[in-house]
C-alpha cells in the first residue's frame, strides 16, 4: 500500500476490445453474400447482354485457355478443368468484379453515414473544447 493510494479503490471492468460480436457475424455473412450475389448478378448480366447484342471485348468471350504447363501437370488440370468447360468465364468473372467494387463502396458509404450520425462523439472526456473564435470580415 503507497502513501498516496487507497485501499478502496474500486476495480474497473477492462474495456472490451474489438466491435461486438453481433458486427462479427455480420461481416462474416456479408463476406459470403457479397461474392455470391456479385457472381449471380455478374453472370445474369452478361447473358442478358448476350441475347440483346451488346458488345463485349473478344478477349472475354469464349472458354478460358490455360497456359501451357497447366496442361502438363494433371494436379493443376485436375483442379481447373471444370473452369475451362465454363462459357464466357473471363466475362463473367469480369462484370462480378465490378458488380463487387460497387456493392462493397455503397455498403461502405451507409456505413459512414450511420456510424456519423449513432457513433461515438468526435471528442472525447480528455480532449480540450474546440476553440469557440469568432471572426470579422476584413474590409478596407
Amino acid at each position: 500500500m503507497g502513501k498516496y493510494t487507497s485501499s478502496s479503490r474500486k476495480r474497473m471492468k477492462p474495456k472490451p476490445e474489438g466491435p461486438h460480436a453481433i458486427w462479427r457475424g455480420i461481416g462474416c455473412i456479408m463476406i459470403l453474400i457479397i461474392p455470391a450475389i456479385s457472381i449471380a448478378a455478374g453472370i445474369e448480366t452478361v447473358n442478358y447482354g448476350l441475347t440483346e447484342k451488346w458488345t463485349f471485348p473478344v478477349q472475354l468471350l469464349g472458354y478460358p485457355k490455360m497456359p501451357d504447363f497447366f496442361y502438363k501437370s494433371s494436379g493443376l488440370m485436375a483442379i481447373f478443368t471444370p473452369i475451362t468447360r465454363i462459357p464466357n468465364f473471363y466475362a463473367h468473372a469480369a462484370v462480378s468484379f465490378l458488380y463487387m467494387v460497387a456493392i462493397g463502396g455503397v455498403i461502405s458509404v451507409l456505413y459512414a453515414f450511420v456510424y456519423n450520425m449513432v457513433g461515438p462523439s468526435r471528442y472525447g472526456p480528455t480532449d480540450a473544447p474546440p476553440p469557440k473564435i469568432k471572426t470579422k470580415k476584413y474590409t478596407r
